[in-house]
């Protein structure tokens, strides 16, 4: 991706935890000469490779492990927040008019070779993973093995078990850094003054960037 340097994220960390908090990756591959996308739920395992594995799974009618050689190269993106910059937050404006709209966004994309999973157990560990990972927080989460075990092995054979380990990581944090910091004040006044869960969150990783 298009990535100037003023935008560049570099720290695995802040790269990591943006996936933890955005899982629904975009898996785009080439099959067949044709750039395919998939939009699948992930777990991150951060301990498992230098710069961590992504775990998901498709439908077993889905034709990707037809069209893919194992270790096939594969890009995931994940989307983080984004929020549309208009032209007349920037204290700037007011002095000479040269501004323009714009968009802040985060938006992480890895690399890596893609394997296939047809055992039950990996499946079903995947399965308890992704789980876990969106039910943790809920006052009364639900459990795979809540579900009666013949129906769960029934679901399992539906489904293919897809791993990615990670190769290269690039993060986009495109955060007003290009601005004065008087404009980017203004920015994070304006968000804060759409009062939206969304505009707060662009407003707090602003923040974060100033400091690092």
């Amino acid at each position: 991706m298009f990535q100037p340097k003023v935008f560049r994220e570099e720290r695995t960390l802040f790269m990591h935890d943006m996936i933890k908090n955005n899982p629904f990756g975009t898996l785009v591959s080439m099959q067949d000469g044709q750039l395919i996308a998939d939009h699948l739920p992930f777990v991150l395992h951060r301990d498992l490779s230098d710069q961590g594995v992504l775990r998901s799974h498709i439908a077993k009618g889905n034709k990707i492990e037809k069209h893919l050689t194992p270790f096939a190269p594969i890009l995931v993106i994940f989307q983080g927040m984004h929020h549309y910059i208009s032209p007349s937050w920037y204290p700037s404006k007011i002095e000479h008019e040269k501004v323009v709209p714009t968009w802040n966004y985060m938006t992480v994309h890895a690399r890596g070779a893609l394997r296939f999973f047809h055992e039950d157990d990996w499946k079903l560990s995947h399965l308890n993973a992704l789980t876990n990972q969106q039910e943790k927080n809920r006052q009364n989460p639900w459990q795979v093995s809540d579900a009666p075990s013949d129906f769960i092995a029934v679901q399992l054979k539906g489904l293919i078990g897809i791993e990615i380990d990670i190769k290269s990581l690039q993060g986009t944090w495109k955060l007003s850094q290009n601005k004065t910091q008087q404009d980017r004040q203004g920015v994070i006044k304006g968000l804060r003054n759409e009062h939206s869960e969304v505009a707060s969150s662009i407003c707090r990783w602003m923040e974060i960037n100033e400091s690092k």
